[in-house]
């Protein structure tokens, strides 16, 4: 009887020690960088075909894909099982999706991670230097203008009806508007008699708002105190375009309106050939930009049909050269993007494409849409010279590494113009519709270009 008791003890003894030494190495695992690199993953990624995607994976954890799904995914490991002491290759087999899970002693469940298996894409890197005019959908109110009243009072009719800054007005009265000339001879004609009604859109709601004109003492034109604006005009740079379809993708981030910073709603927009006459360099705390310069505006290269968070899509009307890229290369993954080395093609002068060296210093997978994927810094002393780094106008230059386009410059740091944002050429692929969208929250970004005098209204 006692030496079954003492069994009994000897055998709890034993087990919970070896559940504190299990607790210690989950402790001890969690706080590893394996740990944190593979819970860190996004848990839905894409792969293209002909890549492999790299994952470092050392005992005590364990990588497996779903039985139904391994005609997709294949693992490559030169060790035995799936007990993995070495890297893992994730090497797609053919179209299709996979479930990857990594386990802590093939047991506990760390991370799953869906795998979407892509078609190959081969794409015309751009660089190209581009003019960009952009047709809102209505007017974009930009601000408030007092009107002066015949006993010398200031008055702001619209806004004390509740038109704000950033509203877009649809009609006026029924009548849908286009121009900033448009509304002005709406108001002037036909606000003596009564208030007019002002279809206005506000984010993603519409409003119906009245406004009593008021005849202006310093125009004598009747008024109801708005600077509006139909249109935005600046410079960018083509990132890419596919050259069966001629869909390009271009600048990489949302043009805003300069006075409001809203998302300008796109009617209609075309791109048109630009040449940079001149830099305005960067520094410290002022980010420099390009000095662009529209060649013919009626000479059009293609049109825009979305302005998105990742920037403008639309089509070309026929193939545009680039000297340094006659053939389309492949696109790679943002899981296939590493630190280190790259380029970026940009112009700098007049309208000749070059190759940039940059360093990519830091990669953030991201499992939703956002702008900041990549951390760059230009390392090319030829550029450090000419422009102190990345300027405005850049936005859009293609980034290529290992031979594959993986992205986009977006923005530069303003303390640092040696350094910037970029994003991830999968979120532009999406955007541009060459490859399915995943829904996400959209961001906000400024465009950063030159645009047209307000009207008053």
């Amino acid at each position: 009887m006692l030496q079954g008791v003492m069994a009994a003890m000897l055998g709890t003894k034993w087990r919970s020690l070896l559940g504190m030494c299990i607790a210690v190495l989950i402790i001890a695992f969690s706080s590893s960088p394996q740990f944190r690199n593979i819970y860190g993953l996004p848990p839905h990624m894409r792969i293209i075909q002909g890549e492999t995607a790299l994952f470092d994976v050392n005992y005590p954890l364990t990588v497996t894909v779903s039985q139904n799904a391994t005609d997709s995914i294949r693992v490559k490991s030169q060790s035995s099982g799936y007990n993995i002491s070495r890297p893992v290759f994730l090497e797609p087999v053919k179209l299709g999706q996979a479930t990857v899970e990594f386990k802590l002693l093939g047991l506990i469940p760390i991370r799953t991670v869906q795998v979407d298996v892509l078609p190959q894409l081969k794409l015309i890197p751009g660089g190209h230097s581009i003019g960009v005019v952009l047709q809102s959908h209505g007017v974009i109110v930009v601000g408030n203008s007092p009107i002066q009243t015949g006993d010398g009072q200031f008055i702001t009719p619209a806004k004390d009806a509740g038109i704000n800054v950033g509203d877009t007005i649809l009609s006026i009265n029924d009548i849908p508007v286009q121009s900033d000339n448009q509304v002005a001879e709406i108001i002037d004609s036909n606000g003596q008699n009564q208030p007019l009604n002002f279809l206005i859109k506000r984010g993603d709601e519409q409003l119906n708002i009245s406004v009593k004109p008021i005849l202006c003492n310093d125009t004598k034109r009747y008024r109801i105190g708005l600077f509006v604006r139909d249109s935005a005009a600046g410079v960018g740079t083509l990132t890419f375009y596919e050259p069966t379809t001629r869909t390009y993708g271009a600048l990489g981030h949302v043009i805003t309106d300069s006075d409001t910073n809203q998302p300008i709603d796109c009617e209609k927009g075309k791109i048109v050939p630009a040449t940079v006459s001149g830099i305005q360099h960067g520094k410290r705390g002022q980010p420099g930009e390009k000095i662009g310069v529209f060649i013919e505006e009626d000479q059009l290269l293609g049109n825009i049909q979305k302005n998105t968070q990742f920037g403008i899509y639309g089509h070309l009307n026929a193939m545009l050269n680039n000297e340094l890229y006659s053939e389309g290369i492949p696109v790679a993954s943002m899981n296939q993007v590493q630190t280190g080395y790259a380029e970026m093609l940009t112009v700098v002068e007049g309208q000749t494409i070059e190759r940039f060296a940059i360093e990519i210093q830091k990669i953030n997978l991201q499992d939703s849409p956002e702008s900041k994927g990549l951390v760059i810094k230009v390392i090319d002393p030829r550029l450090l010279e000419r422009t102190g780094g990345i300027v405005q106008g850049m936005s859009g230059s293609p980034i290529i590494q290992n031979g594959k386009i993986v992205g986009a410059v977006t923005h530069v740091f303003v303390h640092d113009p040696t350094k910037g944002y970029g994003c991830f050429i999968d979120w532009m692929l999406m955007e541009s519709g060459i490859i399915p969208k995943k829904d996400a929250p959209a961001s906000k970004r400024l465009f950063t270009g030159s645009f047209p005098l307000r009207k008053i209204a």
